[in-house]
Parts: C-alpha cells; structure tokens; sequence
C-alpha cells in the first residue's frame, strides 16, 4: 500500500492564526500523516487565537472523520517583516499586542526550535504567509511603503525562512509556500503590489530550490491555489466574486476545498516527492489552463 507517511518528522507551519485558511488545513493533513506540527501566529492575531485554543472554541476543526483529533506540539509568536530582533522598531516592541512573545522575529523562531528541540529539530517548512496592507488599491494608486511592505511579508520572508531555517533541518527536508495565479494573469480587485510578491515568491522559489538543493539538500516548492474565502482573503472584497467566476469557468467545475490543497502539500513533503523541487504545482480544478471564460 502506497501512503502518505510522515511519522517521526516535525513540521513548522507559519501563518497560522484561525481554523479557516490553508495554513491550518496544512497543518491538520501533515500530523493526520503522522508528523509533529508546530505552527507560527501573527503576534497581534496570536492572543485570540490562543483564547480560543484554550477555551475549545474551535475545538471541532481539529478532528478527524473517524472522530480521532490532533493537536499542535508548539504555537509560536512570528512576524516575519523581521528578520532579527534588532530589525525591530522600538513602537514595535513596545507595542501591547508583542508584549511578552520573546524574539518573534523569524531568527528567533528558529532559535527557539533548536532551544526546545535539538539541533536539527525541522523536517518540513511551510510559509503560509501574505500581507498587502493596501490590497484594496489599484496598482497605479499603491504607495511605494505599501508595494513593499507586500513583497517584504509576503515574498522575501520566505528567503528569510530559507535561510534561517535551512542550517536546522534534517537531511531530505521540504520548504512550501502558497501562491496565486495574479502572479501571471491580471485579477482584478487583487492589488495592493500583491501580483508582483506572487511573481517574486514563484521566481524565488526556482532559484532557492537550487540554491537549498546543492547547499542543504532540501526541496523549496511552491502551491499556486484557487481562491478560498478565508478570512484574510475576504480583506480583498472580491473574493466571493472570483470563486463563483473560477467555479464557472474550470474544467472541474466545483468550489476548492481547503482539504485539496492540504493534501497536496502533504505529498510534497512527504518521501514520494523526493523527485520534486523548485515547481509551482496548480491546485485550482485546472482554472490555470483556461484561456477563455465560458460562462
């Protein structure tokens, strides 16, 4: 029997601060696959997140069909707009919703890995991060501050996590990220600079799995998945818009389920994807090879 096998690995999953978007649904598939899952929360998005953690609130999202649960080994504070604790404005720091997270900065993350596990604690990244503080705005009305500050979180953090996480995984190790089609196809609604960190974070992708791949021996893919209304997606305001619009118009016309994308990205850390490094893998019911819209 052919399967899914991940025990004895642990997983860090960034982005992580609901039960509703991918990173979660990630996480659930790579420990239903037997691994640890550690994941990483926005450090003003972490203290509610935890609130419901401990008050069961979300409870149900974590079990299985078979009525079997799973839970996570660590929740950790990360921003990853800061590379190290001295990258970190002093408003920052200061700030209530940061105070007592230690270093939450991606270095520090990666410190506490070590501190609370070993050596070479890591089997599997996922970078299951984006933010376009003005993802609402046209292209030709974004502010320089907002264009970058998109292809800061949302592009080069995953650099960041590359190289910062890579001296801590073990031989054979996976690096994920998530992407979206506005990388190469004009969405419209989708601003903000947004395309262009897409663009980036797939290019990079190419060029880390090469780099990672000679220096480490690891794998860096990328999942470019159709939309879901999560609740970061839905800051957008078009999101129902463009799952109808994809639902319509792809060659298997249903809605995308979290679950499809999680699964995917199970296999692709898993040891039957060994062959597999520096590829953008389509999850989006074949939306990405339409030319033209039927409906």
């Amino acid at each position: 029997m052919l399967a899914i096998d991940l025990k004895g690995r642990r997983a860090f999953v960034a982005g992580v601060a609901d039960d509703t978007g991918f990173g979660f649904a990630i996480a659930k598939s790579l420990a239903a696959a037997g691994a640890s899952v550690c994941v990483g929360a926005w450090p003003p998005a972490l203290g509610i997140f935890e609130t419901l953690l401990r008050r069961g609130k979300i409870a149900e999202s974590f079990k299985y069909p078979d009525g079997s649960s799973f839970e996570f080994e660590r929740v950790y504070a990360i921003d990853a707009a800061y590379d190290t604790l001295a990258d970190v404005p002093d408003s920052v720091k200061e700030n209530k919703r940061y105070s007592g997270r230690g270093d939450f900065t991606i270095d520090g993350v990666a410190q506490k890995l070590v501190q609370e596990f070993g050596e070479k604690p890591l089997d599997i990244v996922v970078h299951s991060l984006a933010n376009g503080p003005e993802v609402h705005l046209d292209l030709l009305e974004v502010s320089r501050a907002g264009y970058l500050a998109a292809l800061s979180v949302s592009a080069y953090s995953m650099v960041s996590m590359v190289k910062r996480f890579s001296p801590i995984m073990r031989p054979g190790g996976s690096f994920l990220s998530l992407t979206y089609l506005a990388s190469e196809r004009v969405i419209h609604g989708y601003g903000g600079g947004m395309n262009s960190a897409k663009a980036a974070l797939e290019s990079d992708t190419r060029v880390l799995a090469f780099q990672a791949g000679r220096k480490h021996g690891l794998r860096v893919n990328t999942i470019s998945a159709g939309p879901y209304a999560s609740r970061a997606a839905n800051v957008t305001g078009i999101i129902d818009e463009v799952i109808d619009y994809y639902e319509r118009n792809s060659p298997i016309p249903e809605k995308l389920t979290t679950e499809e994308v999680a699964n995917t990205a199970a296999f692709l850390a898993s040891p039957l994807a060994t062959g597999i490094t520096g590829t953008t893998v389509y999850v989006d019911k074949g939306y990405h090879a339409m030319g033209k819209g039927i409906k």
